[in-house]
């Protein structure tokens, strides 16, 4: 019988927690030949859950009553959002986005390497790549939340548009501030894992492509959100 190699060896959740920072390299080369998504997928929620929890109810009725004037919808007087149920709604949205995005992000991924660029790997592959590169906008929004509450604004994230803030208000600067740069750290991420399983892209041309696509989709965001 072969002995596993270290690469073989899938380390504990813990040890790829910390592996997706420190050393992205060795984790997905791990998970290249041991493509385990599920725990690392509930983990990044998890994360993703608490930043919605531990902003106080009262800012998130300050940010629906604000967006909803901004949406031209006139609140009566009198009329109380109740700002526990705001939350709880967002956090059960939230979740639930959190998962159809990841499956569908790592189902393009896989379309465009697998068939479009005829690289070898499977869908169940770069779901393992990307859930846990997730872990890292995940722990990096939590450690933003102190923040986030300073400044009753639960939407605050480190992005492209923090360093253009000289732009004017309009397309570019929108398409800019929904760049967050830990999701494109996690591309990055993902890009070494695509390497992983087919060395032949190089990691380089892999960062290009999905940086190419979460791009993509921040366009079609800002155009699609207010004033846009």
């Amino acid at each position: 019988m072969d002995t596993p190699t270290p690469e073989s060896r899938l380390p504990a959740l813990p040890v790829r927690f910390l592996q997706v920072f420190v050393s992205p390299g060795r984790l997905t080369e791990s998970l290249a030949l041991n493509p385990a998504w599920a725990a690392a997928l509930v983990a990044g929620a998890v994360l993703m859950v608490a930043q919605t929890i531990l902003i106080p109810a009262e800012v998130w009725e300050t940010v629906f009553r604000e967006a909803a004037l901004q949406r031209g919808n006139e609140i009566p007087e009198g009329f109380s959002m109740n700002g526990n149920t705001m939350r709880l709604i967002g956090t059960i949205s939230g979740g639930i986005m959190y998962f159809i995005m990841a499956l569908l992000f790592s189902g393009i991924v896989t379309g465009i390497f697998v068939f479009l660029m005829g690289d070898e790997g499977r869908f169940k592959q770069y779901l393992a790549m990307y859930a846990h590169a997730l872990l890292i906008p995940g722990v990096v929004g939590l450690l933003l939340v102190p923040l986030r509450i300073a400044q009753a604004d639960p939407r605050i994230t480190l992005n492209l548009g923090t360093f253009l803030f000289f732009l004017p208000d309009g397309f570019l600067l929108r398409w800019a501030t929904m760049m967050d740069l830990t999701q494109i750290w996690a591309w990055v991420v993902v890009a070494v894992g695509a390497n992983a399983i087919a060395p032949q892209r190089g990691v380089t041309g892999a960062a290009v492509v999905l940086i190419g696509v979460g791009a993509a989709f921040a366009m079609l965001l800002a155009v699609l959100q207010p004033g846009g």
